[in-house]
């Protein structure tokens, strides 16, 4: 028999130190794909046989409804859980009363996102009253495409031109939702202030189908908001020439609108071009964002943030959007909350000026 030598020794703690290796290799591996994979398999129980609420700031029939209920088809889908995804229209006040509810009232949970208009996070900023939220506190989803604000009016009356309008002796009347809403009222506001053109804003109206329906009625000539939203909820009008646009308040002429003026064009002074890049161009980046209440948990965010940008990709959904001529250029939450937080470092003149045109 031999007796066991040094080397032996030496190899049987090598060999025991291996199987150790091994055995704490294997644990961590399976650990790790524990760790990943179970706040999954938790979010997809937690949204599995919930309902998701699209709160919509503004009347059906609108660019905001006809976006959130084309997104909503698709997104249940994209979520972890399959949860069915419906709108609900909560009007008023040019959405301000869906920015409050879903700041103040809406639970934290993951299943109620806001959508109402952009122009209430400048509101805030510039002091606007009824404000009840802090735009700096919501979570941020992203939006669907950034608004390419144009100013359209029906044919019967008579601003077929940026010329008629500008050669009006009579004010033209112009549809508006309420005060700090993006589009129709603010940016009818500005360009009245820095183009000098005639114009009477009637607000009040729900959203911008009833503006349009009271502008084919004779009631209103026309008004000012997205035209992925004109083009999508007017489309019939514009393909007769019952309505047309006028001008176009962007940075750039879209390329359905080659001929259509720019409104920054048509400004005399810095003043006028500076109040159109702020207070118009800058603010239709984060019209249409998708927001979650404050204290959401980031995981459940960052779910909702991916299931929306997937759902924007999905072929059916791009399918559905382009016979509906909706526009499809995302942002992303991230870039939101960017986007929003500079709104907070305007300069004092620029905000003074800003609240005299807006709110006066």
């Amino acid at each position: 028999m031999r007796t066991p030598t040094l080397m032996d020794s030496n190899e049987l703690k090598g060999s025991r130190v291996k199987r150790i290796t091994g055995l704490v290799v294997l644990s961590l591996y399976f650990f790790i794909l524990l760790f990943f994979a179970a706040p999954a398999s938790a979010q997809e129980q937690f949204y599995k046989g919930k309902t998701v609420r699209i709160v919509v700031g503004f009347a059906a029939g609108g660019g905001f409804d006809t976006y959130s209920r084309t997104i909503a088809r698709r997104l249940g889908n994209h979520t972890p859980g399959n949860p069915t995804v419906i709108v609900e229209n909560m009007t008023g006040a040019g959405s301000l009363i869906a920015a409050n509810h879903v700041f103040k009232v809406a639970k934290p949970d993951g299943l109620t996102i806001g959508h109402f208009i952009g122009g209430l996070f400048l509101g805030q900023v510039l002091g606007q009253k009824g404000v009840e939220f802090d735009a700096r506190r919501f979570e941020y989803i992203g939006a669907p495409v950034k608004d390419h604000v144009v100013c359209a009016f029906t044919k019967a009356s008579g601003i077929t031109s940026i010329e008629k309008w500008v050669a009006s002796k009579t004010p033209v009347k112009m549809g508006g939702v309420a005060p700090g809403a993006s589009t129709p009222d603010n940016a009818t506001r500005i360009l009245k202030e820095a183009l000098g053109l005639p114009i009477q804003l009637v607000s009040g109206y729900k959203g911008t189908s009833d503006i349009r329906l009271a502008s084919e009625s004779g009631e209103l000539a026309g008004g000012c908001w997205g035209w992925d939203s004109i083009s999508a909820t007017w489309r019939k009008s514009l393909e007769s020439g019952d309505a047309l646009v006028v001008v176009q308040a962007a940075p750039k002429a879209h390329p359905d609108l080659p001929k259509v003026p720019l409104a920054i064009n048509l400004a005399k002074t810095d003043e006028a071009r500076h109040l159109i890049d702020v207070g118009i161009h800058a603010d239709s980046e984060i019209v249409r964002t998708y927001t979650l209440p404050p204290a959401t948990p980031k995981d459940r965010v960052q779910i909702l943030r991916r299931a929306f940008f997937e759902t924007l990709r999905d072929p059916e959904f791009l399918a559905e959007a382009k016979k509906a001529n909706l526009g499809v250029d995302p942002i992303h939450g991230e870039e939101a909350e960017k986007r929003i937080a500079a709104l907070f470092k305007l300069d004092s003149t620029l905000v003074a000026k800003l609240k005299d045109i807006l709110y006066r």
